[in-house]
């Protein structure tokens, strides 16, 4: 898979890149990633990629001309216009990362790590040109209900959490299936819930009528007993099948406890 930053700051990746998963992906050659510089695609002497909103407004906006060349260099070819837009490409994702974007999910992550390149458009000051996000992002993206000052932080949070996914990232591929948000809990109509991987999954039979979203179980290593708190005797009593059931039941109530809106999903 290739991953493509396009930043006005291409030195703030790296670091994120130099490090932990991403870094091991790049090295076994599961990922190849290209930061390009978008001042590379401005025409004026000052390389200047933002400008003031028409209707007035506080601060400035990222001017489409850069963003659409930078896109068109790398994909090798146009667009199009407002006349002709080209076809877009299946494996390809151009992402806008934005504060009103759609919520970035897992799995949000896992169509994208079925897909071939990822071009993720890193915005900044008061945001982009609506021309970007309607006529070249295929998605515009956000990674919660908050404001950052530019797209560069979410766009690596969005690489990290497509690269794990891809097979042979990680050391143990179980990993990537047992942890918050990889499983989904599907209430039927006589109460009782069944498991499915995507809400797309849990929603795929008409009888299933509510959804719940769990995190990850707790999970305790050496010393079983660390300043006289102990690990919870079932997962050293070597009993599988309590083990499972201790897990999704603490499952269960830290979800309640830290993120009750996921459970009447």
């Amino acid at each position: 898979m290739r991953f493509d930053l396009i930043t006005i700051f291409p030195e703030f990746f790296s670091g994120p890149l130099d490090h932990g998963i991403i870094r091991k992906a790049r090295e076994a050659g599961l990922i190849d990633v290209h930061v390009q510089d978008l001042r590379e695609f401005t025409k004026d002497r000052h390389r200047t990629v933002d400008d003031r909103p028409f209707g007035g407004g506080e601060g400035m906006v990222l001017k489409p001309e850069p963003l659409f060349e930078a896109v068109e260099s790398l994909l090798g070819r146009s667009v199009g216009d407002a006349a002709k837009q080209d076809m877009q490409d299946p494996d390809t994702a151009i992402v806008l990362m934005s504060a009103a974007g759609k919520l970035f999910d897992q799995e949000m992550a896992r169509t994208y790590s079925r897909l071939e390149r990822i071009i993720l458009l890193c915005g900044r000051y008061e945001g982009v040109d609506e021309r970007v996000a309607e006529h070249l992002a295929t998605e515009e993206v956000s990674i919660g209900d908050f404001v950052l000052s530019g797209g560069e932080l979410p766009a690596m949070l969005v690489a990290d959490a497509v690269t794990r996914l891809l097979p042979g990232a990680l050391g143990n591929e179980a990993s990537s299936r047992n942890e918050s948000f990889s499983e989904f809990q599907v209430g039927t109509p006589n109460g009782c819930f069944v498991k499915a991987r995507s809400p797309r999954d849990a929603t795929s039979s008409k009888s299933r009528a509510q959804i719940r979203a769990l995190l990850d179980f707790p999970h305790y290593t050496r010393p079983a007993d660390y300043r006289g708190w102990r690990v919870p005797e079932t997962l050293i009593s070597g009993n599988h099948r309590e083990v499972a059931k201790w897990r999704e039941r603490k499952a269960l109530e830290k979800t309640r406890r830290n993120r009750p809106d996921l459970l009447g999903r």
